[in-house]
Formats: structure tokens, sequence, C-alpha cells
């Protein structure tokens, strides 16, 4: 049981934080708890959790913050996030991903889905090869430190754009559909649409191609993107 993946709820609702605890210590999870927003950073400082379960309306400090705050900090920037919320629109679930979450589920939700989703998280957030970097033409990508440098000069990416980047240097050359990159990169649980995947494309061009660089990122219409540095 020790070598359990170790699972950090924050949430103050103490009915569900017990439902919780009973379903995922079933499916052999470790779980800590805390209600307060305000101690998420000392408690996973201490708790080192494998994920979070993130309730999005907090007292105090929202889980919004809270998810930035995790992204924000060396120490936590690659912990696996998942938001829970009452709030099912496409435009918070768009909102809750840009703040770093790894996925986004809505209450009520069903507990089998949840543990399903929590695997998922956890898989991709597991190491895939020893490799502790990714360079492609003028592009580098430190896979320890999170740190993205193209000729040497640094680039600044939020955690989807990261995410989609590695996936791209993962696969040069390999024309990835927009399905193909929601289930990659967000996950076949998320439901958000295709658009989206172009709004972070286009984020991420900005991010990486500077004046009289070439775009590294290829559109190929009514198919998707291809990455080429």
């Amino acid at each position: 049981m020790t070598d359990s993946p170790l699972i950090l709820v924050i949430e103050d609702e103490t009915s569900l934080t017990t439902l919780l605890r009973y379903n995922l210590e079933s499916h052999r999870f470790r779980v800590a708890s805390i209600e307060n927003g305000g101690d998420a950073m000392s408690t996973i400082a201490s708790t080192k959790p494998d994920l979070v379960l993130l309730d999005w309306m907090l007292p105090g400090v929202s889980g919004i913050e809270i998810c930035r705050k995790i992204r924000r900090d060396p120490e936590t920037h690659n912990l696996p996030v998942i938001l829970l919320t009452a709030r099912g629109e496409e435009s918070d679930r768009v909102r809750g991903l840009d703040c770093g979450a790894d996925d986004y589920v809505v209450k009520p939700f069903v507990i089998s889905e949840l543990i399903a989703r929590i695997g998922a998280v956890l898989r991709r957030a597991a190491p895939t090869s020893a490799a502790q970097s990714l360079a492609s033409g003028d592009i580098t990508m430190d896979l320890a430190s999170y740190r993205v440098s193209r000729s040497g000069r640094s680039i600044h990416l939020g955690p989807t754009e990261y995410r989609l980047l590695r996936h791209f240097m993962e696969h040069p050359g390999r024309v990835l559909s927009r399905d193909h990159l929601l289930e990659a990169v967000w996950g076949r649980a998320v439901h958000i649409e295709q658009r989206t995947v172009d709004v972070h494309v286009r984020r991420l061009r900005q991010a990486l191609n500077g004046d009289g660089e070439v775009d590294v990122i290829r559109t190929v219409r009514s198919a998707g993107y291809a990455f080429s540095a």
C-alpha cells in the first residue's frame, strides 16, 4: 500500500471528501485531504502527493489560483491536477485547463469515471523515457527543469502550450489532427471543442517564432498540424 499513489483532496464539502476518500482507498490509492485553500501549497510541500483533486470554489483562495501557484513553483510545476467544479460551461472548462489543470470534472460526477480520469492523468504524467531533454533544430526543451529555448533565447510557455510543444517535438514531421492533439494533450475525457487546439497552437507560435525566425508549426489544411524545426 505504501507504494500506491497519494491523492491530495482539497475540498471544503466534508461529505464529498468522505465519499472520495472511501472510493479512492477502495481502489488502493492513499488519500490526504484539507478543506482550506490557504494551506494548499504548504500541504503539498509536506505530503508530496502524486496528484491533486482540487475544488474550484474554495473559501479564501480559489482552486484556479492554487492551480496557478502549483504551475509557477518549480518544485510542483509538473504535479498532476484535476479540477472539481459545478461550473460546466465550455468557457469554464477552457479557463480551468488554461490555468494548468490536467483535467476538469463537473459535479455531480460518477465515481467510476473520476477514478478512470485519475488513472489516465497519472499515466500521462509518468515518464515515458529516460530522456531528460528534447531538441529539434534550434529549439531545446529541458524536461527536468521545464525550460524551453530557441537559439539560446528563453521561451516562456503556459502549461498547455508546453505539453503541446512536447508532443509536437516527440512526433516531428508527423501530421497530427486536432482530435489526436485533444486526446494526447488534454485527454480523451475532456469535452472541449477542436477550436481550442487552434487557440493554443496560435499562442505557441507567438511564443516560439521571433522576428525573422521560421514558423516551425505547419498548418495542413483539413488535416491538422505538423512540427518541423
